[in-house]
């Protein structure tokens, strides 16, 4: 069919997953389609809007069977104006998604294994609560919106994410803005004070317009804010930003702290009074201005107008924590080299676009800093936008390890590895029946940390449990000679899992990480002389399924696929993994060849 003929035509679809823009994706003949106005797993009627090179827009027209997030979306322009993508779908999904958004950015852009990403914090109001808007003027002078994909004007009367002050300003202004094509309300709505931009002459106007700047006032403070200068749409969800940046700050009052593209001020002011010292940054110099009136009560703000990347390789003394808030193209690289090189014990990084974030973290955390937590927090309902804090800390040293496993085979691992550490048997019943051989050694990995430590101890504690899993038969250790006798002879020649839980517990970062990982293995077919032999040397007893993968007396294993270290009792490239995330340096810690190629950014077993 050609472009000319699918466009206006309907067609059904099984939406599959989340695209771009927050369009639901589906396939037509191989090739992409991307619908808004529906959700994954629904099937649907869509009419196609446009055909692009690599993909084609259309929107939903009719529903065969509806996802059980779906609403009925509120706002009469749904649709046909494109600004609310996610309109039909319930709230608290809505939030979900975001978050979800974030975890798949970190593991597909950032290769982050297990980012640890929070729940997102709901804006108080879902709508009205935009204090900025940009409108396209129509030939009538009405204002409206463009839809996104058909390039078509639509006249718009409310707005139903604005607060009420911008829509009683587009009333006043309906029909007599026909001297500019687009146009520009800022509302203060703490204020009521306001912002038109441009300056319209249509003498039959009664509201005033091209005012330079406006006011809004947050907590104590009066912000002045230029027309071209960033501030937040969402300021309900200012003071919740304020706080959570101050928890993970943990400022005494002492501290001095960078803030990098500061706009008009707003962190460097809500912040002030918790720090000694602030160094706000701006390359506008707009900005710049109001942020200097804004701060005049703050004497321990310091401005300063130039680039952040110029500006951070020549600061002359080390800040304690720099908070990134850059536009939605993210941070410049010579940012992040400068950060390397400051070395500050805190970043907080706020930011408006999941890849970009995710990029720069990645670029972050392959050096001296970890990534703590992610938080989302919606400052755009009803959009497909994900606003989120994320802070990071400086690595640490890794030096009070404790190995929670009286196994020779896992002390081995360590010391290979040039892992510090200490040991400790736990006490812990292994010969508990399970059906699940995954949850099983999840299971007795944690508990055996939670047994050779008490709770109150800072230590960093490392459990490990394996077993083998055959023909859906869970093998332990054999406890006699008859049960090691049967557990090789049903092995051998035969193709099994050999499945190895790991925990992780950070008493003092109060985490804790669990995993399971999983290796193949075929053993070769043991003659009944090798396996009575081997009985015989006592070997078996201590081991799970009755056999050690690297026994070079034995050589039991005739093809192996997966992890060698797994198979041993440790899987090191999950340990590392989980240490790397945890804040731990392991940069000098050098993998056996076998298992570099299993430290990929990959998911592990659930």
């Amino acid at each position: 069919m050609s472009k000319q003929d699918i466009i206006g035509t309907n067609i059904q679809l099984t939406l599959q997953n989340w695209g771009r823009l927050g369009s639901a994706m589906a396939y037509l003949d191989n090739r992409l389609v991307f619908v808004f106005g529906g959700i994954p797993g629904e099937e649907v009627v869509a009419k196609v809007i446009s055909e692009k090179r690599n993909y084609i827009a259309a929107e939903v027209v009719k529903i065969l069977s509806p996802s059980p997030e779906r609403v009925k979306p509120p706002c009469e322009y749904f649709g046909n104006c494109t600004g609310c993508q996610l309109q039909h779908i319930d709230y608290q999904y809505q939030i979900k998604l975001k978050q979800q958004t974030l975890v798949d950015s970190l593991q597909r852009v950032g290769e982050f294994v297990d980012p640890n990403v929070l729940e997102t914090i709901p804006s108080p109001k879902i709508y009205e609560y935009r204090n900025h808007a940009r409108f396209t003027i129509g030939s009538e002078g009405d204002l409206g919106f463009i839809n996104r994909e058909s390039r078509k004007f639509i006249p718009i009367e409310h707005c139903m994410i604005m607060d009420n002050g911008i829509n009683d300003i587009m009333k006043q202004l309906h029909g007599l803005c026909s001297e500019t094509s687009q146009l520009s309300i800022r509302y203060g709505i703490n204020t009521g004070e306001f912002l038109i931009q441009p300056i319209l002459k249509n003498q039959a106007l009664e509201i005033p317009t091209g005012q330079k700047h406006y006011k809004e006032s947050i907590s104590k403070d009066v912000f002045q804010i230029a027309s071209p200068s960033f501030f937040q749409v969402n300021i309900q969800q200012l003071d919740t930003m304020i706080g959570i940046i101050k928890e993970k700050l943990q400022l005494s009052g002492s501290e001095v702290i960078v803030d990098a593209y500061a706009g008009v001020g707003t962190f460097a002011i809500l912040l002030a009074s918790h720090a000694g010292k602030i160094i706000a940054i701006e390359d506008s110099s707009a900005a710049i201005e109001d942020a200097k009136i804004n701060g005049a009560n703050h004497p321990n703000i310091e401005f300063m107008l130039g680039k952040t990347e110029e500006i951070l390789s020549q600061l002359d003394e080390k800040p304690y924590a720099v908070i990134l808030d850059p536009s939605r193209k993210g941070c410049h690289a010579n940012t992040l080299k400068a950060l390397q090189l400051l070395k500050p014990c805190k970043i907080i990084y706020i930011s408006c676009d999941p890849n970009t974030l995710a990029r720069d973290l990645d670029i972050l955390c392959k050096e001296e800093f970890y990534l703590e937590e992610v938080q989302p927090i919606d400052m755009f309902p009803q959009t497909h936008h994900v606003e989120s804090i994320s802070t990071l800390g400086l690595r640490t040293t890794l030096d009070n390890l404790i190995l929670a496993s009286s196994s020779p085979r896992r002390q081995q691992i360590l010391v290979e590895l040039g892992i510090p550490f200490s040991v400790k048997e736990p006490s812990v019943n292994e010969n508990i029946e399970s059906e699940d051989p995954r949850a099983l050694v999840k299971h007795l990995a944690l508990e055996k940390t939670n047994k050779v430590v008490p709770d109150n101890t800072n230590h960093l504690i490392v459990g490990a449990d394996t077993v083998v899993f055959f023909n859906g038969k869970v093998m332990g250790k054999p406890k006699t000679n008859r049960e090691a006798k049967l557990m090789l002879e049903a092995l051998r020649g035969n193709m099994h899992q050999v499945i190895t839980g790991i925990a992780v517990v950070d008493r003092k970062k109060q985490r804790s990480w669990v995993q399971c990982k999983e290796t193949t293995v075929k053993m070769r077919f043991l003659s009944d002389d090798e396996i009575e032999s081997y009985i015989d040397s006592g070997d078996p007893m201590d081991k799970a399924g009755s056999y050690a993968i690297q026994d070079l007396s034995l050589r039991p294993a005739e093809v192996v696929e997966g992890c060698i270290s797994n198979a041993i009792g440790l899987p090191v490239c999950s340990l590392i993994q989980i240490l790397d995330s945890g804040g731990y340096d392991c940069r000098d810690y050098s993998l056996p060849e076998d298992c570099k190629t299993h430290l990929v950014k990959e998911g592990n077993a659930p």
